[in-house]
């Protein structure tokens, strides 16, 4: 993916924009790797994997990013893994009204990247830390609006009940590890303006036909495609 420049203008409906490929050319991960046993495994060795190039610059002025964390909650299933999701509310100051993990920034209180995980997704979406069982982390990945973001991997053992903090969270729901690591499913598409262009990954997703699909894009996008390469590696 080519960096885009601090001048981009914001995309308004990335839903409306061409693809211009897919991932149905690279290999699947193999089902073994998306279970929980498979997913542990994976977290205790060193893997030589590279991430997608960076989609987006840093914007923030004067040096670091803002350090935040999201929590990559894998549900476990009788059916297979699932990810927890949210869209967020559309009156939010940072990427209003798209699909994300739950997460946010650290706080001084924040012992490390899955204190911060933890906690955002406890106020978030209410998910109570006794469930959550965390794996590992990806590699930071740096968003277009000056965040330097920590995944936190877990698994979510059932049951447990959830509850939308209806200021910052519109939705929840839960889309099939296997299908999110598809490639096939992986789009890229394109926005062009006249002094340049910018390429970001897309996952639209529907439960069913009758569904409208959740548009997964942009950060949330790129996390998900670089946890495909750490388990296809």
């Amino acid at each position: 993916m080519s960096p885009s420049k601090q001048s981009t203008p914001r995309i308004l409906e990335p839903e409306l924009l061409p693809v211009v490929s897919t991932g149905d050319n690279l290999p699947p991960v193999p089902p073994e790797r998306l279970t929980p046993d498979g997913l542990r495994a994976r977290f205790t060795q060193t893997l030589e994997w590279s991430q997608e190039a960076p989609e987006a610059r840093i914007k923030a002025i004067g040096g670091d990013p803002r350090v935040a964390s999201v929590l990559v909650a894998l549900v476990v299933r009788e059916a297979g893994l699932t990810v927890l999701l949210t869209q967020r509310a559309d009156h939010l100051s940072d990427h209003a009204g798209q699909i994300s993990f739950p997460g946010g920034r650290r706080e001084p209180e924040d012992a490390d990247a899955a204190a911060t995980a933890l906690r955002e997704a406890q106020e978030e979406v209410g998910l109570a830390s006794e469930h959550v069982e965390v794996l590992g982390a990806l590699p930071d990945y740096l968003t277009g609006t000056g965040f330097r973001v920590t995944p936190v991997v877990a698994l979510v053992h059932p049951p447990f009940a959830l509850e939308a903090d209806t200021l910052e969270v519109a939705d929840i729901f839960e889309v099939p590890l296997a299908w999110l690591m598809n490639p096939a499913n992986h789009q890229v598409r394109l926005f062009q303006w006249e002094n340049g262009e910018r390429r970001f990954f897309a996952m639209p997703y529907a439960a069913s036909e009758k569904q409208a699909p959740y548009f997964i894009w942009g950060a949330t996008a790129g996390m998900l495609r670089n946890f495909y390469r750490f388990l296809a590696a």
